[in-house]
């Protein structure tokens, strides 16, 4: 495993790979490396030869009061995961590197897809995102790119950067990794108490819940959300958002259609954690 920091040696990296006739799949990260950022590159190892890693921590998706200070951060943890997972290249840049000296004259706007879900809570957020993942994929030129499900809004974002901007690549999605009582595992995770923990869980219970209903034969199942909602609350947990969306266009679905393919998808805090979870599911 190598472990680059700037632009020319990871393009570098890539082009040798590439140029033996190898297919790269890339998977980029914030570090903070857990057991679902793993999955994610076993899944890599199933569609492509060889495997690059980025990792870095994107101030650009942070607004003024998130945590992008307090991230956690554990850079010689996670080159050893990596090594141990067999990944060829890890990429590590710094602000510089990624973004330069100087004012910024360029940005990318989204319209629709961050209108709910994580983008209608943390403004700018996915606008950092898509950022970010144009210059590392613009800079490590993969043949695939790998992306969790947690994050399903990112991904549909992303597909469709690359559909528009003609990025030369495959997307795959990979499935949420989960801890034995249903967490979603995620890096934050690390923030919650020891009773949080154990608490948080009913976030999946709740979301796994409202599915059955619905599949049961509710179609509107707003009241029902909100019935939920205020159970949470009671338990201790501050809703953002729990509601059931369109798969690619993001908007809220009130009435819902037999045979349909729904997302419901879910945040809450608990404590100063912010959790997300979501399931897709057939009407």
């Amino acid at each position: 495993m190598i472990v680059v920091e700037t632009i020319d040696k990871i393009r570098e990296a890539v082009k040798g790979l590439q140029s033996e006739g190898k297919k790269v799949a890339f998977v980029p990260t914030m570090g903070a490396l857990h057991n679902g950022h793993l999955s994610l590159f076993r899944l890599a190892k199933k569609h492509a030869d060889e495997v690059v890693v980025s990792i870095y921590v994107n101030p650009e998706q942070f607004g003024p009061n998130e945590d992008f200070g307090n991230y956690p951060r554990n850079l010689e943890r996670d080159l050893t995961f990596c090594k141990e997972e067999g990944i060829s290249v890890v990429f590590t840049p710094s602000d510089e590197i990624m973004y330069g000296k100087g004012k910024k004259f360029l940005s990318i706007e989204i319209e629709e897809l961050n209108d709910y879900l994580d983008g209608g809570s943390r403004p700018g957020y996915f606008q950092g995102i898509a950022l970010v993942v144009n210059k590392l994929f613009n800079i490590v030129g993969p043949d695939v790119a790998v992306f969790g499900q947690k994050d399903y809004q990112q991904f549909q974002i992303i597909h469709q950067m690359v559909k528009e901007f003609n990025h030369d690549l495959e997307l795959v999605m990979a499935p949420i990794e989960r801890a034995e009582d249903g967490l979603a595992l995620s890096s934050r995770n690390a923030y919650l108490s020891k009773e949080e923990r154990e608490l948080a869980p009913l976030m999946y219970n709740t979301m796994k819940k409202v599915v059955q209903e619905i599949q049961n034969g509710l179609l509107e199942p707003d009241s029902l959300l909100d019935k939920e909602q205020q159970q949470l609350e009671t338990k201790g947990f501050k809703n953002d958002y729990l509601s059931v969306f369109s798969m690619n266009r993001m908007t809220p679905v009130s009435q819902l259609k037999k045979g349909e393919t729904y997302l419901l998808a879910g945040a809450v805090y608990l404590g100063k954690t912010r959790l997300i979870d979501n399931i897709i599911f057939e009407c």
